[in-house]
């Protein structure tokens, strides 16, 4: 039997919310970030991230010191953003590339050969990622782009476990078969 830890951040946020807030911020604005960007893409992704810290920030205020102790921070977080985006989604009609987090991030190679070779990747793997169907997508992202794990994933989702697994499992089987195609495409096109 596991025996569950506390977050220490947890345990700082529970004595001392207006002191400890600013690292929750700067520890989980990544996994915000880019479950914001996921589902509405980079246009509307900071404001729905702004939009979760206020209410996150709002909502540990009005929660018991023991309620805060105990949270479980990571999905907590996924979880409102997820609800945020999709409300922030309502009305608009246009849905939003699923992987332009990969152009988010700093690329530390250091010649330009490296860098058109990893944009190249990364457009496809974006291409292949928004290929999936949106049950796999999400899933896919939250655990190997975001690293939530599988538990956490779950309780983002507010769907069992073994579906989850399941889903991760599937969409990582449908990348695989999308760049098996590819490659297979590329070196046909060579000869």
């Amino acid at each position: 039997m596991a025996i569950a830890t506390t977050d220490p951040l947890c345990l700082r946020l529970a004595d001392d919310l207006d002191q400890a807030f600013p690292e929750l911020v700067t520890d989980h604005q990544g996994l915000v970030f880019g479950v914001a960007v996921r589902v509405v893409g980079d246009s509307n992704a900071e404001d729905v991230a702004q939009e979760v810290f206020v209410r996150a920030y709002r909502a540990l205020k009005r929660y018991p010191a023991a309620r805060v102790r105990e949270m479980r921070l990571r999905p907590w977080l996924a979880r409102m953003t997820l609800n945020q985006a999709r409300n922030a989604l309502r009305g608009r009609r246009d849905h939003v590339d699923i992987a332009d987090v990969a152009e988010s991030r700093q690329s530390n190679e250091p010649g330009p050969a490296q860098l058109v070779q990893r944009a190249e990747e990364q457009s496809m793997w974006r291409r292949m990622l928004d290929g999936l169907p949106a049950r796999y997508r999400l899933t896919v992202a939250l655990r190997h782009v975001d690293e939530l794990s599988y538990a956490e994933i779950a309780e983002t989702l507010g769907r069992p476990l073994g579906s989850v697994k399941s889903d991760v499992h599937r969409g990582i089987a449908l990348l695989r078969a999308a760049y098996d195609a590819e490659q297979r495409a590329t070196s046909q096109e060579a000869v």
